[in-house]
C-alpha cells in the first residue's frame, strides 16, 4: 500500500514507527510509542536506576529526551521530515526512580517550513514538565528518507 492510500492516522502511525525504529537513543531509554495522529503523538517510559542523577531523582536530560522524541513523532507525522530548530523545557516536579512518564505532543502551528509543538510530560496525570519545540522541514520524506 502506498502512502497516498493510507488514512492520515495510519500514515502518522507508520511515520512514528519508522522514526522510533531508527532512533537508537529512544530505544536505549525504553521509550514506547503509544499513539500517533496528524500533528500529535504520545509516548512513555519508566525511570530506571541508570536514569537517576546525584540527587537521586531522574536526570533532567532523560525527561527532556522523552519529550523531544515525542515531539519528533508528532512533527514528522505527515511524512514530511522535520528537525528541531529550537526547544525549551520547564521542569515542574521531581521525577523519581520507578515513575512512569507519559509525554503528549500537540501541534500548535504549522506554516511554511516551520511548526510549533507543545509537549506535556505527566506522571499519574500530573504534569511534571512542559516542553515547547519548534521544527524545520527538510527535503525528502520520513518513510523514503530525509536529506539535509
Amino acid at each position: 500500500m502506498s502512502t497516498t492510500e493510507l488514512t492520515p492516522d495510519a500514515l502518522a502511525w507508520k511515520c512514528a514507527e519508522a522514526m522510533l525504529e531508527r532512533d537508537q537513543a529512544s530505544q536505549a531509554l525504553g521509550i514506547a510509542l503509544d499513539a500517533a495522529g496528524p500533528g500529535w503523538a504520545r509516548a512513555s517510559m519508566t525511570i530506571r536506576e541508570t536514569m537517576v542523577n546525584g540527587h537521586n531523582i531522574a536526570h533532567g536530560g532523560v525527561t527532556y529526551t522523552l519529550a523531544d522524541s515525542t515531539f519528533a513523532f508528532a512533527c514528522n507525522s505527515r511524512d514530511e521530515p522535520n528537525v528541531a530548530l529550537q526547544c525549551s523545557i520547564s521542569y515542574l516536579s521531581a521525577v523519581k526512580l520507578g515513575d512512569h512518564l507519559v509525554a503528549e505532543a500537540q501541534e500548535r502551528s504549522s506554516k511554511g517550513r516551520t511548526g510549533v509543538y507543545d509537549i506535556t510530560v505527566t506522571r499519574n496525570g500530573e504534569a511534571v514538565a512542559l516542553f515547547r519545540g519548534v521544527c524545520y522541514r527538510i527535503k525528502g520524506t520520513v518513510l523514503g528518507g530525509a536529506t539535509t
